[in-house]
């Protein structure tokens, strides 16, 4: 099959995902354009480490690796970089499932040799069965989804979203790994960000770089009943709002916040609009969302005062030698 030959990494780090992992593995075994490999990378839980490696040593194309770095969603993907073989490398949410065509869709965007990067559509899959009245489309990003706002097509973008996302090798080779310090880790604050200035790092060392969306490149993520309540809203938000600060201090705000303007001045001005539109029409919700959105802007902007006055202690950092070719397939 001509194209890129593409590894798909799936972080890993709790035994409460076991199904949902077993899930997203399969979905990836299932693709119309077959991966060259999935890495398992597990985050520091020897447990999950022997459970996954007895489910899949009859399964050649399946490796289980340990995260080689600090605890955390960052070095866990910077481990799956270095032990990878592909020339594209594919992440994809251990609590998610891909469409068939998935790679297959990632891997045309990459004839064109400028292409440093291409993500694809995050569908919900709500615990409830549906989404809640007042959880408005534009903060879909808070459960880790595809959110109103984000052009629809084949587009070029300022950063992909890491849990529906690929990278060609050369990319990490330009601008380095993820920057530890950003994403998440394990069951702490829900921190992120840390695929937006791996991406604004990348374009900066290769100007003449593509970031594309595809939103034909779909996965469905499920969303816990937690994560469907207001209070992890306000919570993510907030944490948006600290990473974001992060990413500033990294990068800078004129890069680290070009997208978020747009968004806050435009699209979720809208949603407001809409909301209150809805609700005047006593359709269900709409009062919610409209307020959910001035709740969000609002949680999210306190976050960034506070990262940005904790960043100036100290920014993230990101280290090469987290893609240095280390064996991960131990446990700690």
């Amino acid at each position: 099959m001509s194209g890129p030959d593409i590894s798909v990494v799936i972080c890993v780090y709790t035994e409460d995902r076991w199904e949902d992992i077993l899930a997203a593995v399969s979905s990836v075994r299932a693709q119309s354009r077959p991966a060259l490999e999935t890495l398992l990378v597990v985050d520091h839980n020897a447990t999950l480490w022997d459970r996954l490696t007895k489910e899949y040593k009859e399964v050649g194309e399946v490796r289980v690796l340990a995260n080689a770095g600090p605890r955390g969603l960052s070095a866990g993907r910077n481990t799956g970089i270095a032990a990878s073989r592909g020339d594209v490398v594919a992440f994809l949410d251990d609590d998610a499932v891909a469409e068939r065509d998935w790679l297959g869709h990632f891997a045309e965007a990459y004839a064109d040799p400028r292409v440093m990067a291409v993500g694809g559509r995050t569908v919900p899959i709500w615990a409830s069965g549906r989404r809640p009245a007042w959880f408005p489309e534009e903060f879909d990003w808070v459960v880790g989804c595809t959110y109103r706002g984000l052009p629809p097509g084949l587009v070029r973008v300022r950063n992909v979203l890491g849990g529906n996302a690929s990278f060609r090798r050369g990319a990490f080779d330009a601008a380095g790994g993820f920057a530890t310090g950003i994403g998440r880790d394990g069951d702490k604050r829900p921190l992120g960000c840390e695929e937006t200035e791996l991406c604004i790092r990348l374009t900066r060392a290769r100007p003449d770089a593509i970031l594309l969306i595809d939103d034909r490149a779909v996965i469905h993520h499920r969303v816990p009943e937690a994560r469907e309540r207001f209070g992890y809203f306000r919570t993510r938000a907030y944490a948006e709002g600290l990473s974001k600060a992060l990413v500033a201090r990294s990068v800078g705000a004129d890069k680290g916040l070009e997208s978020e303007r747009r968004y806050a001045t435009r699209v979720l001005p809208a949603g407001v609009v809409r909301g209150l539109r809805d609700a005047v029409l006593a359709r269900p919700g709409g009062a919610g969302r409209a307020g959910a959105i001035v709740a969000g802007v609002l949680t999210a902007a306190g976050g960034y005062v506070v990262g940005s006055v904790r960043a100036r202690r100290g920014g993230a950092t990101f280290s090469v030698a987290e893609l240095s070719d280390s064996e991960g397939g131990r446990h700690d």
